[in-house]
């Protein structure tokens, strides 16, 4: 007699989307809420975490989230968020996207992946953005190329300079094509931004993959990565699938992009205030807002 085979599916978890290796939180012996390192798998208290800006003491980069980040970057009180009445839909009618979409806003507090805005680093007036994993991953649905390219065009007439920290599992397949033609709507943002001379620089968080990868967040005149962030458009595991080789250790990770060209430097974060500001006055940029800001208060003058 033929034995009945019960076959058992178990849906592999998305890394990406539940954490990957931002590891999670527990308590520890004292009682204090503690986060345990993948890097060094010791317990970190949250404490010490929130005074080192989300960085272990080993050095492993904790994911963060975009407004925290904004924080830690802009000077206080400086950031105008732009851009965050626009709210995505359900374009393709896709079933369970509004309840995800309308649990994550409640889980995250924030309405899309992406933060737009404009404020001041050390005094030097930028347009910025800064895009959340904790909000389905980072990924890239349509508002998401929407707000970056509105940023972009205020960017061009304001005259200002564009700072973007990537974070993203890729494009939105809830949107389908939808989200894919924002690789090329943004795209042609910061070649528009740029033919008008200004500069745009992206920084690399972990992870920066998918569409966003292979769009803007690889269009920077200057592109930076945290460090030991996951960077890459198809996972290493379809690429092994797909060429039938092992691949190097450390691939897709950010020494091995600086290693072969695709990023310029690797900034720590609690370097990333200091620098930016240094690259923001090595490019001018301090400078142009000013000339800026004066010309705007004479045309406003002359009218009145």
């Amino acid at each position: 007699m033929r034995q009945s085979m019960a076959l058992h599916f178990r849906k592999p978890k998305n890394t990406l989307e539940f954490g990957g290796r931002t590891a999670y939180e527990a308590e520890g012996d004292s009682g204090e809420a503690v986060r345990k390192c993948p890097n060094c798998h010791k317990e970190i208290p949250l404490s010490v975490l929130q005074e080192n800006e989300q960085v272990c003491p080993c050095g492993h980069h904790f994911r963060l989230r975009a407004r925290a980040r904004l924080r830690l970057l802009l000077d206080k009180g400086s950031f105008r968020e732009l851009y965050g009445n626009l709210i995505s839909e359900n374009p393709l009618a896709f079933e369970g996207y509004d309840e995800k979409l309308e649990k994550v806003r409640a889980d995250t507090g924030e309405t899309e992946a992406v933060i737009t805005g404009v404020g001041r680093i050390k005094g030097i007036f930028t347009a910025v953005f800064a895009m959340d994993p904790y909000f389905m991953m980072g990924s890239m649905g349509s508002i998401v190329g929407e707000k970056i390219t509105r940023l972009f065009e205020y960017a061009i007439r304001q005259h200002l300079p564009v700072i973007g920290f990537t974070a993203s599992g890729g494009a939105r397949m809830q949107e389908g094509l939808l989200s894919l033609m924002q690789m090329a709507k943004t795209s042609a943002a910061v070649k528009w931004h740029s033919d008008a001379g200004l500069l745009y620089v992206t920084v690399l968080t972990d992870p920066t993959t998918g569409g966003v990868t292979a769009s803007f967040a690889m269009e920077g005149d200057l592109i930076l990565s945290e460090p030991d962030a996951l960077v890459g458009f198809a996972g290493a595991r379809v690429i092994e699938q797909t060429t039938r080789k092992r691949l190097p250790q450390g691939f897709q990770r950010a020494d091995f992009l600086l290693e072969h060209g695709f990023c310029d430097a690797i900034m720590d974060r609690r370097e990333q205030r200091e620098g930016l500001a240094q690259i923001l006055l090595m490019h001018g940029c301090g400078v142009e807002a000013k000339e800026s800001a004066k010309k705007s208060a004479e045309e406003s003058a002359e009218k009145v």
